[in-house]
């Protein structure tokens, strides 16, 4: 038996699916059903059992995918190690992250990566929130970044940064000549906000909400980029990460008001799956993240987006 058979078993479990598995190893399907039959073989047990929707571990299946999960973590550990023997930081960091942190948070660190360890490349696949978990427990990406990251089985968050939440208006908007405004003052207006499943729109429904205030929603986007597009044609105002709208206030094209009735921030944190070996690479890349200070560019009031 072949580690590779264990890692086969363990994407199908995982997926719940041979075709997904068999893309995630580079095999054929056929060749992911033969490694399968050849486990349940060698173990006299059936270790999956097939449905029209999924394919679902039997009692036998799940201990060995229990098992071969450890076995897979520590051969993997054990990989990186032996490849390390260099005292030079270097290879491949994958790193998920939500659009807007990847688009307006992460330049300063990146920067700061590529001056400290310029052998290490980190490649950043941009993801909805719920899917940059899912790479994260699958492997597909060494850590992850989200906002309002919530406690789950099998990961483990560090706190990154957290960033004020402003009213953004379009220049000829009545709220632009105000220096501040109230969570009050938006009642009835016009609102282009997230998507109800997006975590930063659950929280801007939420604070809405709590402090008694019906807007009315004109459009619901996925992404704060365009969202940002339809306040500039004046098609509502939006609340959003102050952070994200920096290059659009200094062009003059959108204007952002801080809330007088406090100042309210989201957090963004790291994910990373429980019990990962992290290699010399990834470690020096979660170092620097950490590091906010140190990575911070100067005049930065601090925030990240999701």
């Amino acid at each position: 038996m072949q580690i590779e058979s264990l890692k086969v078993f363990c994407d199908v479990v995982d997926t719940g699916s041979f075709s997904a598995a068999a893309r995630l190893n580079h095999v054929t399907q056929s060749a992911v059903s033969q490694q399968i039959r050849a486990l349940e073989t060698r173990y006299g047990q059936k270790l999956l059992s097939r449905s029209a929707r999924a394919a679902v571990p039997t009692a036998a299946g799940s201990r060995l995918y229990r098992a071969a999960k450890e076995i897979i973590q520590a051969f993997c550990g054990l990989e990186v190690v032996m490849r390390e023997e260099s005292s030079q930081v270097s290879g491949d960091v994958v790193l998920a992250t939500i659009y807007s942190v990847g688009l307006h948070e992460l330049s300063a660190y990146l920067k700061a990566i590529l001056r400290r360890y310029p052998q290490v490349n980190v490649r950043l696949t941009y993801r909805r929130s719920d899917l940059v978990v899912e790479d994260v427990l699958s492997d597909q990406a060494d850590m992850g970044i989200v906002a309002y990251p919530a406690p789950r089985s099998g990961v483990r968050v560090l706190p990154f940064r957290s960033d004020e939440l402003v009213l953004v208006t379009s220049r000829d908007h009545p709220l632009g000549c105000r220096r501040t405004v109230k969570l009050a003052d938006l009642e009835g207006m016009r609102f282009v906000a997230f998507e109800r499943d997006i975590p930063t729109g659950k929280a801007v429904d939420s604070l809405l909400r709590e402090a008694g205030v019906r807007v009315q929603t004109v459009m619901e986007m996925d992404n704060v980029e365009t969202i940002k597009r339809a306040v500039e044609l004046g098609l509502g105002v939006s609340i959003l990460p102050k952070a994200t709208v920096q290059a659009e206030e200094l062009a003059g094209g959108l204007l952002t008001k801080s809330f007088c009735d406090g100042t309210f921030t989201r957090p963004i944190g790291i994910v990373l799956r429980k019990g990962r070996y992290l290699g010399r690479a990834a470690s020096a890349v979660l170092a620097v993240l950490t590091q906010v200070k140190q990575a911070e560019p100067s005049g930065n009031r601090g925030g990240a987006a999701a």
